[in-house]
């Protein structure tokens, strides 16, 4: 186990009848806020109505800024950052998945700076400081609800850039599984595949060849999405499927399950990233068709680890490692097929 620093601010609002802290929880740290959201879901399912009605019943003054897209892109981000400053607002509030949430985060920081926000994706600035974060989480796959990091497209240049900085972590994050059951099924699945990916890549990239406590609980929590993802399928009101995948997604990508791994990748999203800034795939459907190609070529490159995935995720046995790490990939690409991803 490597030398490491775990630090995550985040407070985590978890349960039914959640969405209401929303209002006491932002009126600490400001009076008002941008709330802001996707293109029509939120309106349609009555999340949007229970958070507007919490913030007006704290006092709150909101202004709204939807539309985020799917692959969110910087043009929408730069109109919000006008909206906060030309409203001297004080607290963004994200309400969705993780294009909302990294949306928020951007505007955030972005309001605080008289430079274009896509210099910090450039590498050309650093993030310094940020309006406080609160977000409220519709959608299991990303993280973002509880991590420091950050996507966004430019729709211009068709550059897909992820970042990650320590002022970006929500200051506090609402997870109530019920506002996930109107999920459809394509996103669901999406959502699933985007959190085993965030975690294959560690499981497979990380240099230090102990790390057990870490590779057990990677492992737990993917048997644990793929068993979720099929029942909230079978059954989308399923609660405690839902709870499942959306604690799971939290937990995958805040800094606990890379935490003594040392140095890490992202190579899958890397590539993800290209696909969708070019194409706009979603993220879930790009990853899984990529992953079974990626994993083949570790395994290729050093079948141990695959063959010792393929064991204990798939229960895969033989005597050669090269043969379990196939078979290993073989089901894991059947099973994105059978939750209808692409691959």
């Amino acid at each position: 186990m490597q030398n490491f620093v775990f630090h995550n601010p985040t407070k985590i609002i978890f349960g039914r009848d959640t969405v209401r802290h929303i209002g006491s929880e932002t009126k600490q740290l400001g009076q008002k806020a941008l709330l802001v959201y996707g293109r029509k879901s939120l309106r349609d399912n009555g999340v949007l109505a229970q958070i507007t009605n919490a913030l007006a019943q704290a006092g709150i003054a909101c202004v709204e800024h939807g539309g985020v897209t799917s692959n969110p892109v910087v043009q929408h981000v730069r109109e919000g950052i006008a909206k906060v400053k030309a409203q001297n607002i004080e607290v963004v509030v994200a309400a969705g998945g993780g294009s909302v949430i990294d949306s928020g985060k951007a505007i955030a920081a972005g309001a605080l700076v008289e430079h274009d926000v896509w210099l910090f994706f450039r590498g050309k600035k650093s993030v310094r400081q940020s309006l406080p974060l609160l977000s409220v989480v519709t959608i299991a796959g990303s993280g973002s609800e509880m991590n420091s990091g950050m996507v966004l497209t430019d729709e211009t240049s068709q550059q897909k850039i992820g970042i990650g900085n320590r002022f970006l972590f929500p200051r506090v994050s609402i997870m109530d599984p019920t506002v996930t059951f109107t999920v459809p099924p394509d996103y669901t699945a999406y959502g699933a595949v985007d959190t085993i990916a965030h975690m294959l890549e560690f499981y497979f990239t990380c240099q230090d060849p102990q790390t057990p406590l870490q590779d057990r609980l990677m492992e737990g929590l993917i048997r644990t999405i793929m068993a979720s993802c099929e029942q909230a399928l079978s059954n989308p009101a399923d609660y405690q499927a839902r709870g499942s995948l959306m604690w799971c997604s939290a937990l995958a990508l805040n800094g606990i399950t890379a935490a003594g791994l040392g140095k890490v990748g992202f190579p899958m999203h890397a590539i993800e990233h290209s696909l969708s800034a070019l194409y706009a795939v979603p993220h879930g459907a790009g990853l899984a068709a990529i992953m079974p190609g990626w994993l083949t070529y570790m395994a290729d490159r050093n079948p141990k680890k695959p063959a010792r995935f393929a064991e204990r995720i798939f229960e895969v046995a033989g005597p050669a490692d090269q043969e379990k790490a196939r078979q290993g990939i073989a089901i894991l690409k059947d099973w994105f097929a059978k939750i209808n991803c692409p691959t």
